[in-house]
């Protein structure tokens, strides 16, 4: 086969051998990759597919749209809350519903706690073992590692060598029992990992401090949503309301002593990310100086709602900037407008879905979602077997979405280079800091472009982001506390949120900075009912496939000419699509509210 060359500027070459990863695990988990590796073991072509349907549009048809929320929180219970927060906002919206001051901080903290909490789990237990070999921790000299924490992270307090034996002696006993767990089936002989034994027993102990850690910051979850995952605190209020009169007990209203308990939580997450996260992203990706592959899209070109239609409160409350960067011209940042029909759309060309005319893009608002399950005359196997997927059809249950046309990239990468771009202060004292750090530790000298646009620098990034969110999160404490001291108590006007008040028509949007990037729910009402809706989440831009005109998407882009140790174990892979942290929840099966079946799609 030829040489095609993309829009996008990628020539994907098919001629190699094909290797195949089904499902790419340790995320949420219904993803294939399939890609073409030439006679050097360079990735030359990639296939990203989804491979369930979610079907929550179908769900939300005919529903009350106040409601919406409670079923789209469903969609993920990782990135729990974002979906819901997205709902919410869309709906008001589309009714034209202010919130008072409070609620929006109180949102605030909960989305940045969500924040924080995402981006630590997925570092430490979802993308870690794809850089740190546990099992070469048991060679580490302890004093070694504890060395090298001084010298990455002096002020952290667990560094001594007795604390690194102690780490070490818990790994042996965890692996001579036989019971590995996510440890099983690492490819840890392979050359691909670089990290020496000190730094794997560093991370390895990191790891577990981050199990004890995580639980600890979802705590805010339940202080004011009343339970994680899922907190409900987004319609008719928070489960306890706030009285500085009253002494706390299980459901009583909140007091000083509850708000502080969340200020402790927010201070934890303020220390992890500076004394372990933020370092240890730093000091891993010192050893990996010669990988700087995996950025596709990444730092390129990019794409994020930012502070789009949200209430411009206070300057604490500020979400890093929306916009859109094409061709890596950081110069010119591109404003984003997700109403415009023109500029936000999906095109199905290589979906399993179907459009009257499958040439052009639908915009959200008008959004289709008919499932069309069909494989390509080229396709190797069966519908329940497939060895090798035919990209020249139908191959994925994810939409393709285009900004303008553009395959573009979403994420703390995107966020972070738009920010950095603009040039936002704290994230350019941020990313140059860690440049430094990471620069004397490699003994390299790369520019902010240069490491940004790779693997380790979406994780970086994220990294990064996890920091700012914590440092925003007692910027919005303060302001709360301050406000309730002051005798603000203010509460929604709900008049507007009853069906009697609503226009016989109206349609909304509503959108989130999610951890995976930005995250769009458009809604129509009609005669009080949910007559369309549409969910854009941060993996349909980044595991998106092929549009009509060719162009390939981030999770495709970032495979491209990545080399591979080997083809049998491609760590590789794994690497650069964990950063991005996919997440393909989904639906088969759905049923209107009075039980009947609206809608059933059998595959594989």
């Amino acid at each position: 086969m030829a040489v095609i060359q993309t829009p996008n500027g990628y020539s994907l070459d098919t001629s190699g051998q094909r290797v195949v990863v089904d499902p790419v695990t340790r995320i949420e988990g219904h993803m294939r990759c399939e890609v073409n590796i030439d006679a050097n073991n360079v990735i030359r072509n990639a296939v990203s597919t989804g491979t369930m349907w979610r079907g929550l549009e179908v769900i939300l048809k005919g529903r009350d749209p106040r409601d919406a929320w409670a079923f789209v929180e469903r969609i993920c219970g990782v990135c729990t809350g974002c979906h819901a927060l997205t709902s919410v906002r869309a709906v008001e919206n589309a009714l034209d519903i202010k919130i008072p001051l409070n609620a929006h901080l109180i949102r605030e903290i909960m989305a940045k706690t969500l924040q924080v909490h995402d981006h630590v789990v997925h570092f430490y237990h979802l993308h870690a073992l794809d850089w740190v070999n546990p099992v070469n921790a048991l060679k580490a000299d302890p004093r070694g590692t504890s060395e090298l924490q001084h010298m990455v992270s002096p002020s952290h307090p667990l560094s001594s060598p007795g604390y690194f034996r102690d780490v070490q002696t818990r790994i042996k006993r965890f692996i001579e029992s036989g019971q590995l767990g996510p440890f099983k089936n690492g490819y840890w002989t392979n050359p691909a990992y670089k990290l020496p034994p000190e730094a794997d027993l560093m991370a390895v102990a990191h790891y577990l401090e981050a199990l004890d850690m995580q639980k600890e910051f979802v705590k805010v979850h339940t202080v004011f949503g009343g339970k994680n995952p899922h907190p409900n605190y987004l319609v008719g209020g928070v489960p306890c309301a706030i009285n500085m009169d009253q002494n706390y007990s299980a459901g009583a209203p909140l007091n000083m002593e509850r708000l502080n308990f969340v200020k402790a939580r927010i201070e934890e997450m303020i220390a992890f990310n500076k004394n372990v996260y933020v370092p240890d992203v730093i000091a891993i990706a010192s050893f990996y100086k010669n990988q700087l592959w995996g950025g596709g899209h990444g730092a390129i070109n990019v794409m994020d709602y930012g502070d789009y239609a949200k209430v411009p409160y206070d300057k604490s409350t500020d979400q890093l900037p929306g916009g859109v960067i094409l061709n890596g011209n950081w110069n010119e940042v591109f404003p984003i407008d997700p109403t415009d029909p023109a500029q936000v759309q999906e095109f199905v060309t290589h979906s399993w879905y179907t459009y009257p005319d499958e040439s052009k893009g639908l915009h959200p608002w008008d959004g289709i979602t008919e499932p069309k399950y069909e494989l390509g005359k080229n396709t190797i196997g069966t519908s329940t077997n497939i060895q090798q997927l035919d990209e020249s059809a139908k191959y994925s249950w994810i939409k393709a979405p285009r900004w303008k046309g553009h395959a573009v990239e979403v994420g703390p990468l995107s966020r972070y280079t738009l920010a950095y771009a603009k040039g936002i202060e704290y994230v350019k004292n941020q990313v140059d800091t860690s440049l430094a750090a990471f620069n004397k530790l490699a003994g390299t000298s790369l520019d902010a472009k240069t490491a940004l646009n790779s693997t380790i620098g979406r994780t970086l990034a994220r990294a990064l982001e996890s920091e700012y969110c914590a440092d925003m999160m007692m910027d919005d404490w303060n302001q709360l506390i301050g406000n309730i001291k002051a005798g603000d108590t203010a509460t929604a006007n709900m008049d507007k949120w009853h069906p009697d008040t609503w226009p016989k028509e109206a349609k909304g949007f509503g959108t989130v900075a999610a951890p995976r990037g930005g995250l769009g729910h458009w809604i129509r009402i009609k005669d009080g009912k949910i007559e369309n809706y549409q969910c854009v989440v941060p993996t349909t831009w980044n595991g998106s496939p092929r549009d009509p005109a060719g162009n390939i998407g981030a999770f495709e882009a970032c495979l491209m000419n990545t080399p591979v140790e080997r083809p049998e174990e491609p760590v590789e892979i794994l690497r650069n699509l964990h950063s991005f942290d996919p997440c393909l929840a989904c639906s088969t099966h759905v049923m209107g509210p009075d039980g009947e079946e609206l809608t059933q799609v059998k595959i594989r």
